[in-house]
């Protein structure tokens, strides 16, 4: 490959099993302080992606991750939290990983090595032109991920990725590349590290600017999230109260009969 794959490189420090807890602890806290510095640089490809993303979903698109390992776990998670906080169908954000479900877990061995399965799982969901993919993978060299990104531009796909090599195959393939350069792990190849953190934050930033402009949000509050728990309903009073400027009372009988919070409050602005 005629790329540095600095995710590969070795760590900036020797001797690790020499160091004592505080060393190792202090210098780990070190390096992840260069991730959100690095993921900086690379918030106008992101922004180029967020605005493709919102539109395609406006179309009645969807959003897919795909990944291998902690890659595709990270996908998951994000795809997961995606209907709490903002109340949307578990159908708009979809995670996919290399392996299936048991992957999210366990190892499965030689799945990220496929060069079909990928396509197939999305065709599983009846990918089409609306849909966005997004490519998962610290390395950027993942067989699974790059041949399902291939299949998504040769059927008229919106693709993206997210990787931690500049120049990876990964990133020649995707049309919205988002390449965070994090450098080497404080562990040599332990990607789950600086890798790791990089992609969550911008799938954080992606997922959560694309509910905003969809608008999911209202001011800075989460009003459509599912109220799921006792947490969520004490959360959801507290809105109520301050943009209604009513007491705690009113605001649970609210929530009780209307169970969401954008609707408990247009009902209420409307005299309902």
């Amino acid at each position: 490959m005629n790329f540095t794959k600095t995710t590969e490189q070795a760590s900036h420090y020797n001797h690790l099993e020499k160091m004592s807890a505080v060393e190792l602890l202090t210098h780990i806290n070190s390096e992840d302080k260069t991730v959100p510095s690095a993921v900086e640089k690379v918030i106008p490809e992101i922004e180029k992606f967020v605005k493709k993303i919102v539109q395609q979903l406006k179309k009645d698109g969807r959003l897919f991750y795909v990944g291998s390992g902690t890659s595709g776990r990270l996908g998951i998670l994000d795809a997961s939290e995606c209907p709490p906080t903002f109340g949307v169908s578990h159908d708009l954000v979809i995670g996919i990983i290399a392996g299936d479900d048991t992957a999210i877990r366990k190892a499965v061995e030689f799945a990220e090595d496929s060069t079909t399965q990928c396509w197939e799982d999305l065709k599983s969901h009846h990918i089409n032109r609306n849909d966005v993919v997004i490519g998962i993978a610290a390395s950027g060299t993942t067989p699974y991920v790059i041949n399902g990104l291939k299949e998504c531009n040769e059927n008229g796909v919106i693709t993206g990725c997210i990787t931690c090599n500049v120049g990876s195959p990964l990133a020649k393939i995707a049309k919205f590349p988002i390449e965070v350069l994090v450098g080497p792990e404080f562990v040599t190849g332990s990607s789950r590290m600086k890798a790791g953190t990089a992609q969550k934050l911008v799938l954080n930033m992606i997922s959560t600017s694309v509910m905003i402009q969809l608008g999911k949000i209202k001011d800075n509050k989460m009003v459509d999230m599912q109220l799921s728990n006792d947490k969520l309903v004490i959360r959801g009073s507290k809105m109520l109260m301050e943009e209604l400027n009513i007491p705690e009372a009113k605001a649970i009988e609210l929530l009780k009969k209307y169970k969401n919070v954008r609707t408990a409050i247009l009902n209420y602005t409307n005299g309902n």
